[in-house]
């Protein structure tokens, strides 16, 4: 089964919070709502848990969004050590909310030195992770694919991060399609990226989705569907024919309605 839902509180929310959030996303025909700790994760785990207890009874499948500036090959060790904080806070109250998937950047190219970069990832990917076991936090981490050319996240950086350090993939084909500035094109387009992730053996994905405005293989900023030249249906058409299963998160400006407009557009073509 494939869950649609917003990176955030629904625009169209009575109230700025989390339970409000979910309960509206519950009440438009939803059933999935990434909750976005973009400077700070500032939950107490009391409101985690009751706002994952409401998430429960109304079926919505919830997951959580690491803050934005992390950099785990960042030459500042202080820096690569935040990073880890950053993500096992967003963990300890995932728990609580009873989010599955933690989602995070990983961060940027050290001195441009990919080998460096890649050992420092592991390194402290490995490291978030080992607190999480130790605190049998039950998460997932998801580092996810980037969209510019600075950034650590290509597909096949993310792939071998994967299968590295035993974590599995946020995958934002805004991101994706950013970077190879504008390369999915076609339906087989998106099935090359999902032949590439076979090799992880999952059963389930997490996956952002938004149009984006990009230049020189760089993403500049997120669009509404119908203003970008990324096109849904044929993402829709390979994710029913592969019966995929798991999380689609809409990161459109237009939050709560691209994400209907994506889950009525799955279900025509299922």
């Amino acid at each position: 089964m494939l869950h649609f839902g917003p990176a955030g509180i629904p625009d169209s929310s009575p109230k700025r919070d989390t339970i409000s959030g979910i309960k509206r996303v519950a009440e438009i025909g939803l059933n999935a709502m990434e909750v976005e700790f973009v400077r700070g994760v500032r939950m107490n785990p009391r409101t985690a848990e009751e706002a994952g207890k409401i998430a429960k009874e109304l079926n919505i499948l919830l997951s959580a969004h690491a803050p934005y500036f992390i950099n785990l090959a960042s030459e500042d060790e202080k820096k690569r050590e935040k990073g880890i904080e950053f993500i096992t806070d967003t963990a300890r109250i995932a728990d609580a909310l009873g989010a599955k998937t933690v989602v995070f950047h990983p961060g940027y190219y050290y001195k441009k030195d990919k080998n460096k970069t890649f050992s420092l990832m592991i390194e402290n990917i490995k490291k978030a992770k080992k607190i999480v076991e130790e605190n049998k936090w039950d998460v997932v981490l998801a580092p996810e694919t980037m969209g510019r050319q600075a950034a650590f996240g290509s597909l096949d950086e993310i792939i071998k991060i994967c299968e590295e350090a035993d974590v599995v993939p946020a995958v934002d084909f805004a991101h994706i399609h950013a970077r190879g500035n504008g390369c999915l094109k076609t339906k087989n387009d998106f099935g090359e990226i999902f032949d590439r992730l076979e090799k992880l053996g999952l059963k389930n994905f997490h996956m952002h989705f938004t149009g984006v405005e990009y230049k020189n293989g760089n993403e500049k900023k997120h669009l509404i569907l119908e203003d970008g030249d990324l096109d849904f249906s044929l993402l829709a058409s390979e994710l029913a024919e592969r019966k995929i299963n798991g999380t689609l998160i809409s990161e459109s400006p237009n939050l709560e309605v691209d994400a209907l407009h994506m889950k009525k557009v799955y279900e025509r073509t299922k």
